[in-house]
């Protein structure tokens, strides 16, 4: 269980910039706090002292990914194939850049797997880490330590073995691993090595991977989800059920934001207030129990939620200032 959250500060010139604390809790066996330590926190604890951090990953597993307001990428935490993209394969109990550049727009790890994803400022897309299924989207299993460019995508996720995205056009594909329960969504439990459009919509806005499974959201707000949800996994699609489902099944409605965490979901709605569900052993959900929740709950009375991000058994979210 671990978790990051950043912190707004607010200051310097009329507008002032906004800058981030990054801020981190729960396990943190393989240093992925970021606190130069393997000493798990069960409190938030800063990472550093600098306020320039600026986004969160989407997801993450046991490495940790974030992007500095000048649009420096650096990764921490688990690194055993890669996943850093560092170009080795050793562990980080620290942030460290990855590579020179600044052109990073977004970062995020791959759920239940040691894989990474980015995209630059010029829209392209670049994949790294664990690739035994073809998740990484080159075509081949080569695992690599350092991004390595897939195409031009604009908003993607990654679960145990695969990847799902959405382009620009707003259509949505997926590849790689597919056999435990169709987490493609392809309507059947067949692998691939390189993108496959899910239906033929053109209305998907962001999708976020679990483990076994995925949750995407469309433009009129309602949350779709499919892939594995019986046994371990039982009602972790939010759907109140444990029926396993291959293809997408509509889970909610009134979403502007949407992530999954290692076996749920959670959604910010357009009026700014926050849901959660799925499995809570952890109290990962954030409703002050330890209850599963097969469908969605709300978390607390806020209405001030923007943005949140699921790492493997915790839930980590962004509010505006008050």
């Amino acid at each position: 269980m671990s978790g990051i959250f950043l912190n707004l500060i607010a200051g310097g010139e009329s507008p002032p910039p906004i800058k981030y604390e990054l801020w981190t809790w729960g396990r943190n066996n393989n240093g992925q706090l970021g606190l130069n330590d393997t000493t798990n926190r069960s409190s938030p604890v800063q990472v550093g002292l600098l306020n320039i951090w600026e986004k969160l990953p989407q997801n993450s597993y046991q490495h940790g990914l974030s992007i500095t307001s000048d649009g420096a990428l650096w990764s921490w935490g688990f690194n055993n194939h890669g996943q850093l993209g560092l170009g080795n394969t050793v562990n980080r109990s620290s942030p460290v850049q990855v590579g020179a550049l600044k052109t990073w727009a977004f970062a995020t790890g791959g759920f239940g797997a040691e894989s990474s994803l980015a995209i630059k400022t010029d829209g392209t897309f670049w994949t790294w880490g664990v690739n035994g299924s073809g998740q990484l989207g080159h075509s081949n299993t080569i695992f690599y330590s350092s991004p390595k460019q897939v195409g031009a995508l604009t908003n993607w996720a990654s679960g145990g073995g695969f990847f799902v995205v959405v382009k620009t056009d707003g259509t949505m594909w997926s590849w790689g691993d597919n056999q435990v329960n169709g987490p493609l969504g392809l309507g059947n439990t067949t692998s691939y090595s390189s993108p496959k459009q899910i239906g033929g919509l053109t209305t998907w806005t962001k999708v976020s991977a679990k483990t076994t499974g995925c949750f995407a959201l469309k433009t009129d707000g309602t949350v779709w989800g499919w892939g594995y949800n019986s046994g371990y996994a039982a009602g972790e699609l939010g759907l109140g059920n444990s029926t396993s489902y291959s293809s997408p099944v509509q889970v909610t409605t009134g979403a502007s934001f949407l992530s999954s965490h290692y076996r749920g979901g959670v959604i910010i709605k357009t009026n700014g207030t926050l849901f959660a569900w799925g499995k809570n052993n952890f109290g990962q959900l954030g409703d002050g129990t330890t209850t599963n929740r097969s469908t969605p709950v709300q978390i607390g009375s806020l209405t001030t939620w923007e943005s949140v991000a699921g790492l493997r058994a915790s839930i980590h979210a962004l509010k505006d200032p008050v």
